[in-house]
């Protein structure tokens, strides 16, 4: 499978290629600082087959984390691009939002950090609703 995304605003580009590793939507508070308040639809890709192609993200990592994922974004636009873990070095977590065809996406095989999910937040019917993060995904 070849993913090609980019930014709200054109400056910065992607590609991933390869098997996706997970589809999932995730609750955390922090994904909700990200998504400005939704769930974030997040697909795994691997790392070694995902490059830039056009400008170059900004980094943030928080400091007053034992264990911080690092989330890059278009300095200009201020689009999430996505989130490498340390938990998974082997991956990057790309949000379908920057997609070219978020359709690829399909649909998320689980939902996780159901703990932190506001009654708002919609799961589909018969999706898996984990309080936190299953020990099979890290």
């Amino acid at each position: 499978m070849i993913i090609e995304g980019g930014c709200y605003c054109g400056a910065v580009r992607y590609r991933a290629e390869g098997e996706p590793i997970f589809r999932l939507q995730c609750h955390c508070r922090e994904c909700q600082y990200i998504s400005g308040g939704g769930p974030n639809f997040v697909m795994g890709m691997p790392a070694a087959g995902f490059a830039y192609t056009k400008g170059e993200p900004r980094d943030f990592t928080r400091s007053d984390l034992a264990s911080p994922v690092t989330r890059q974004f278009c300095a200009t636009c201020g689009t999430h691009l996505l989130t490498r873990s340390p938990r998974q070095p082997d991956a990057v977590l790309l949000k379908v939002g920057t997609f070219d065809d978020p359709l690829v996406f399909g649909k998320p095989a689980l939902a996780i950090f159901g703990i932190d999910k506001p009654p708002f937040h919609h799961v589909a019917d018969g999706l898996p609703l984990h309080e936190r993060r299953p020990s099979s995904y890290a």
